[in-house]
C-alpha cells in the first residue's frame, strides 16, 4: 500500500482513495514488479468504518502513490505515478472526475512522461500538481538516488493545463508535497546534500492564477529524508508543516500565504513519514513515530505542542489521514502491510504534553 487521499461527496461524507497491490496487499508480483491499483471507499460521520473498498483504476504495473485534490466546483483530481504503458520507466498521470465520481477528463492523461512522486491540491477552481522529474543514481536513502528537479503545473477544474513553472529544474531536489489555501499553494520539497545522510527542507508559495512563485527558502537545514507533510489551517489563515530532523526529533512551522515562516515549534516527538495532518479549528493532529497522536495548537503567530494520545495500532510509513467525525472525535485511516487500519480517537482524552515531549529537561525542585 502507498498513498491515500480524500474528497468530499457533497452530502457530509467523504471518498477515501488509496493505492494497494490487492486487498489485502499481496506485495510484488513473481517478476518483482509492483502492481498497485487505485481503490475508493466511502465514509461518513455516521459510519463506524469505511465502506467496502472497490477498485477505481486498475492497470498492469503500479499506480501509486495516489494523491487527491478537489476543486471548488466539486470536481476531483486523481493523480499518481504510473508504470503502465509509458515510454519512460514511469509517468505522472491524472484523471478528473465529478463529485459523483463520473468521468470529466478520465485517466490516463499525462502530467509528464517520466514524471514521478506527484502530489496535488486545489486552489479554488484550479488544480495544482507538484511533481518531480528524472532521476540521479546514488545518494539519498539506501544510496538509491534522488529526483532531478521539481516542477508545478496548474489545470482548470476540467483538467485543461493553464500554466507550467519549473520550481527547481534539473537539480537534485525531489519528493514534492503540497497544501492549498483559497488563493495560494504551499510547495514543500527536499534538497540533496552531497555526502550527507540528511536533506534540506525547502518551501515556496505558488499563485496559480498569476503563475508566480515566491523565492524558495530553506526552512530546515537537517531533514530526515521524506519525513514531512503540510496542511492549510483556515481558522488562522496559515499553512502548517510538520517534519522530523536528522537527529530524530520532530518540529513544526507555520508559514503564511507569501511563503514566509511566521512561527516555529523547534522540537517535539518525531513525526511519521507520509502521515497526514488533520485540522480542526486552530488545532492540528498528526502521528508520532513513538506510537502516539500529537495535538498542535496554533494562532496566526504561534504554535505549541498541546497534547498526545497513544494509538492502539502501529503507525506505518505508507500514508494515513484523519477524518473528522466531530469537534472531539477523529477517525484515522492508516495504510499498513496487512491492509487498512482504522482507529478512533476521543480528543477529550488527550494528555498534556510533557517537558520531555518538547525536548526540555525536567527541572529538579530545590532541596
Amino acid at each position: 500500500m502507498h498513498g491515500i487521499g480524500m474528497a468530499a461527496d457533497g452530502s457530509g461524507g467523504s471518498y477515501v482513495f488509496f493505492s494497494s497491490s490487492g486487498l489485502p496487499p499481496r506485495g510484488a508480483g513473481r517478476d518483482g514488479n509492483w502492481t498497485h491499483d487505485v481503490y475508493v471507499a466511502h465514509w461518513s460521520p455516521a459510519q463506524a468504518r469505511l465502506s467496502k473498498p472497490r477498485v477505481f483504476i486498475r492497470r498492469p504495473e503500479a499506480q501509486e502513490p495516489v494523491s487527491i485534490a478537489q476543486a471548488s466546483t466539486g470536481n476531483i483530481m486523481v493523480t499518481f505515478e504510473d508504470g503502465w504503458n509509458t515510454p519512460d520507466e514511469v509517468s505522472q498521470r491524472y484523471g478528473i472526475y465529478s463529485r459523483a465520481l463520473g468521468p470529466v477528463r478520465p485517466y490516463p492523461v499525462d502530467v509528464k512522461t517520466g514524471g514521478h512522486s506527484g502530489h496535488a491540491a486545489a486552489v479554488g477552481s484550479r488544480f495544482v500538481v507538484f511533481y518531480s522529474d528524472d532521476w540521479v543514481d546514488g545518494g539519498g536513502v539506501d544510496n538509491l538516488g534522488t529526483g532531478r528537479g521539481v516542477y508545478v503545473k496548474t489545470y482548470d477544474a476540467n483538467g485543461a493545463q493553464m500554466n507550467f513553472v519549473p520550481v527547481a529544474p534539473r537539480v537534485r531536489e525531489w519528493w514534492p508535497m503540497i497544501a492549498a489555501s483559497p488563493t495560494r499553494a504551499l510547495l514543500v520539497w527536499q534538497q540533496y546534500v552531497n555526502g550527507q545522510t540528511y536533506a534540506r527542507l525547502k518551501a515556496a508559495a505558488f499563485d496559480p492564477v498569476a503563475g508566480t512563485l515566491s523565492d524558495p527558502v530553506v526552512i530546515a537545514p537537517h531533514l530526515q529524508y521524506y519525513t514531512y507533510s503540510a496542511a492549510y489551517v483556515p481558522a488562522i489563515d496559515r499553512f502548517v508543516v510538520t517534519a522530523s530532523d536528522a537527529a530524530g526529533h520532530g518540529f513544526a512551522q507555520l508559514i503564511d500565504e507569501d511563503g514566509a515562516p511566521v512561527a516555529a515549534l523547534a522540537c517535539m516527538p518525531s513525526t511519521v513519514r507520509e502521515a497526514g495532518i488533520a485540522v480542526i479549528g486552530d488545532k492540528a493532529f498528526t502521528p508520532a513515530q513513538d506510537g502516539r497522536l500529537l495535538e498542535l495548537r496554533m494562532s496566526a503567530s504561534s504554535i505549541v505542542l498541546a497534547g498526545t494520545q497513544p494509538s492502539p495500532v502501529t503507525w506505518w510509513y505508507m500514508g494515513s489521514l484523519g477524518l473528522v467525525r466531530s469537534a472531539s472525535r477523529l477517525h484515522w485511516v492508516s495504510l499498513s502491510p496487512g491492509g487498512l487500519q482504522e482507529v478512533e480517537f476521543d480528543l477529550d482524552g488527550m494528555r498534556p504534553a510533557t517537558a520531555a515531549d518538547r525536548c526540555q529537561r525536567q527541572q529538579t525542585a530545590a532541596r
